[in-house]
């Protein structure tokens, strides 16, 4: 049976499970998610996809994603959303929005890494992003076992009072995240190498004097600020002191890859 799995990520955490999971679903084929303006046939008879939960909701790319996919209806849809603790209903609304398209999401799953949403903290400490990484595998096992016996179950889901608050908050936040860039600067330390402009999936960068700036399209993935070599790049004013994060075993080039493969060079301005 054919599988074809989409990955959206920022530090490289969902990029690292997706890779995960081939190893365990053995044949197939891995993308990265592009940022579709039209309809996209897929005639894998598994389709997963993998993605950040950010503000404890569906990034905006993972909904025009959905929007614009097409397969067919017996197709094995699962999803992995990756957070820091706190999936909240990310995976309950993802159900729903496939259910307007008329597509069932078979599986879905919570997997917890370290967070690298760096406006709130680090990543913790290496202990404990080590023993992360090995629950991380051992649930990627047990998904993988699931996909590939064809199983059916309830997504995973925060308790209650998760649910409800964080869901509100989403929904009140969500038209306001691609403005939310404001709050980005460079301090002394960059050196005007263009990783920021480089590495950014929604094109949301330009240079200007040799300094990034920022165009108001964010998707707040933070790729611009934990690919920084210099770690140059400040959001609001504590990030000055906190700890840069990206998956030890995602590289730099895996993320360019990432903004060049579905044309996000394109949007960029020159």
């Amino acid at each position: 049976m054919k599988t074809e799995l989409y990955v959206y990520t920022g530090t490289g955490n969902s990029l690292w499970v997706a890779r995960q999971l081939i190893v365990e679903l053995k044949e197939a084929a891995l993308e990265f998610m592009p940022y579709l303006s039209g309809d996209l046939e897929v005639e894998a008879d598994r389709v997963g996809i993998i993605f950040p939960v950010h503000i404890w909701g569906l990034p905006a790319r993972v909904i025009r994603f959905i929007n614009h996919l097409k397969m067919k209806p017996e197709t094995n849809f699962f999803a992995v959303a990756v957070n820091a603790g706190q999936p909240a209903a990310t995976l309950l609304q993802l159900q729903k929005l496939m259910s307007t398209r008329k597509l069932s999401l078979s599986l879905g799953y919570s997997i917890v890494l370290p967070s690298n949403y760096i406006p709130w903290g680090g990543p913790g400490p290496v202990e404990t992003q080590q023993r992360l990484f090995r629950n991380a595998q051992d649930k990627v096992k047990a998904i993988a076992q699931a996909v590939l016996t064809g199983e059916r179950k309830k997504v995973d889901r925060g308790p209650l009072w998760q649910n409800i608050p964080f869901s509100w908050f989403y929904k009140m936040s969500f038209r306001h995240v691609p403005k939310m860039d404001k709050k980005f600067w460079v301090d002394d330390k960059c050196n005007g190498c263009e990783i920021c402009f480089k590495v950014c999936p929604a094109g949301n960068i330009e240079m200007k004097n040799e300094k990034p700036s920022w165009l108001h399209r964010c998707e707040q993935c933070l790729a611009c600020i934990q690919w920084c070599p210099q770690e140059a790049i400040q959001y609001g004013k504590k990030t000055v002191k906190y700890q840069r994060y990206h998956h030890p075993e995602v590289i730099l080039q895996n993320m360019l890859d990432q903004a060049n493969a579905f044309g996000a060079g394109n949007l960029k301005p020159r």
